[in-house]
């Protein structure tokens, strides 16, 4: 009990940021990362407990004590070892997982203060490993002689990969793009996820053995069929959900409107941020505003500012309680200097005369009972309309399933939204030996759940193929 209350008493440790007025112009990443002896020191914390919560609220039920306890020790080489059991992307994981609602949500400190620093030990034990280890692999299980194909190479994708390659199947990796990584390579700013990370991640599973195929666009370039025909016994489908949404106002044609989707792809992937090494064209608004609450608005947002935004807006119908995004996301935009014009909607979009945006009127919100998502529902405010001058508007209000694939494959059932029906407890859909999992399931989501259900898939794929349907 003393030791226990002598851990509680440990603060917890902060993680080292670039100062917000420096990064506000810089795409560099906003956190810095541990150092050993504070690594240590926050692991003192964890009470090591005997039915850990921590572990219930994560994805893929990483062995949390146990690699916390491990970075007590000092064994950081032992720390990682111990997360690649559970997690193919603990780099990841630990920069853009929402822990405060997962794992450090069920911290038993929580409680009564503030949890252990559950992703910013898991990011330390695989940056550590990055910098200073011996490239040491995991141990994989004889060859099965069995072939996988997976059709996506976003975090529910390259988690099954990872599975089924230890597995000992042979795991092919086909993706759309011209570089692996699905959303987060162009989805997640620079500043948040560097994308040397995660080359740096897929290059692990490549060197496990998997093999990764670009500008594999499946369902034009090659069908699940014609992937059967070739000899892969298994596929599994985590193409995410890319078709963006709109708000179908008047206006929205106007030049100078654009989805998130294609300019946080045009800044990411095409690296537009590298600007002017790199001319990718991107639009560079001097008054940008963003419409959604989410973290792909924190991201655009931000973005904006980072390329040159004279001023950088996030336009949302409903108040900060019902923002979807992660805390630390609207507290770094915030700190950047993005405003936050909260219980606001658009109502139309206002050109010039030469067609290009100028302007936007806007509805004052106020909040009414819960709708179906259990936030409560913005009503408009009569008479309330005024105009906001802007000349970027990036619409970040979610997205859809893409049915390039899907609309190509027979017998597969869809939903009522065009996302693959598959069985939450196997990931298997309604095509023999195909199995679906991530945001062309569930609509878009967070990069842990995917690759929660990634690994509930990767499994289900193994038996499958040791066992039969």
């Amino acid at each position: 009990m003393a030791e226990k209350k002598k851990k509680r008493a440990i603060p917890r440790q902060p993680m080292p940021e670039q100062a917000p007025e420096v990064r506000r112009r810089n795409f560099k990443e906003v956190p810095e990362g541990y150092s050993p002896e504070t690594a240590m020191e926050e692991a003192t914390r964890c009470l090591q407990c005997k039915n850990p919560g921590c572990v219930d609220g994560c994805p893929v039920s990483v062995d949390i004590p146990g690699f916390i306890g491990l970075i007590q020790d000092g064994d950081f080489k032992g720390a990682i070892r111990n997360l690649w059991g559970k997690n193919s992307l603990p780099a990841v994981c630990g920069r853009v997982c929402p822990q405060e609602i997962q794992c450090e949500g069920k911290c038993v400190l929580a409680k009564k203060g503030e949890a252990v620093a559950i992703g910013h030990l898991e990011r330390f034990a695989a940056d550590y490993e990055r910098e200073y280890g011996t490239g040491e692999l995991p141990p994989k299980q004889p060859p099965t002689g069995k072939k996988a194909a997976v059709v996506g190479s976003g975090p529910a994708g390259l988690t099954v990969a990872g599975d089924l390659i230890v597995k000992g199947h042979e795991v092919t990796v086909l993706e759309a793009f011209h570089k692996p990584g699905g959303v987060l390579v162009y989805g997640i700013p620079e500043f948040r996820l560097p994308k040397d990370i995660v080359a740096q991640e897929v290059h692990f599973l490549e060197r496990l053995g998997v093999k990764v195929e670009t500008n594999m666009v499946v369902g034009r370039t090659v069908s699940l069929d014609e992937l059967f025909e070739q000899g892969y016994d298994a596929i599994f489908v985590g193409v995410g959900a890319g078709l963006p949404r709109f708000l179908n106002i008047p206006g929205e044609n106007l030049v100078g409107i654009l989805s998130a989707n294609e300019y946080l792809t045009r800044a990411n992937l095409m690296k537009a941020y590298l600007y002017p090494q790199v001319d990718t064209p991107i639009p560079m608004g001097k008054n940008v505003v963003v419409l959604g609450g989410g973290n792909v608005a924190m991201d655009a947002a931000r973005t904006a500012m980072r390329l040159g935004a004279d001023s950088s807006k996030i336009v949302y119908r409903r108040s900060r309680e019902e923002m979807p995004a992660r805390v630390a996301e609207v507290h770094h935009a915030e700190e950047e200097g993005i405003e936050f014009h909260l219980l606001t909607n658009p109502t139309r979009f206002i050109g010039d005369e030469k067609g290009r945006l100028a302007g936007m009127e806007c509805l004052k919100m106020e909040l009414g009972e819960p709708d179906a998502s259990g936030r409560r529902r913005p009503v408009p405010v009569e008479g309330s309309e005024y105009r906001l001058d802007c000349d970027l508007v990036i619409v970040a209000v979610g997205s859809g399933a893409n049915p390039l694939l899907t609309q190509s494959t027979s017998e597969m059932e869809l939903n009522q939204w065009g996302y693959v029906v598959a069985d939450p407890k196997t990931g298997k859909t309604t095509k023999k030996g195909v199995w679906a999992g991530g945001d062309i399931v569930t609509g878009a989501a967070t990069v842990i759940l995917a690759m929660g259900a990634g690994r509930i898939a990767a499994d289900s794929i193994h038996d499958y193929l040791t066992l039969g349907w």
